[in-house]
């Protein structure tokens, strides 16, 4: 059974810094892309970052690009989601999640995403 499991989430004051990871059990995720998504209250889950297996290659949503850093340590099987300079508005829920190797590179879609996390809570204060 795939698990995922956040952490290092918490409260933050607005321009501060956090760093949340995901650490992946249950299965080899060789080939697996992985991703991070964020849900407000009373809003869609949206697309934050994602990470290809080797961690060469990733891709961001226009809100956070240049903020936030998504990397992946293969041999400990876990992700991170380096978030700099926050605001306010990047308060939500943030989940990890995996795409098979045969999903389609450069998707945002929840869909695409076929194991998620339980989610760790970030909150912003303006």
């Amino acid at each position: 059974q795939v698990q995922l499991v956040e952490s290092g989430g918490g409260l933050v004051q607005a321009g501060g810094s956090l760093r949340l990871s995901c650490a992946a059990s249950g299965r080899t995720f060789r080939g697996y892309t992985m991703g991070w998504f964020r849900q407000a209250p009373g809003k869609e889950r949206e697309f934050v970052a994602a990470i290809n297996w080797s961690g060469g290659s990733t891709y961001y949503a226009d809100s956070v690009k240049g903020r936030f850093t998504i990397s992946r340590d293969t041999a400990k099987n876990t992700v991170y989601l380096q978030m700099n300079s926050l605001k306010f508005e990047d308060t939500a829920v943030y989940y990890c999640a995996s795409m098979p190797a045969k999903g389609r590179w450069g998707t945002t879609r929840t869909s695409d995403f076929d194991s998620w996390g339980q989610g760790t809570q970030v909150t912003v204060s303006s």
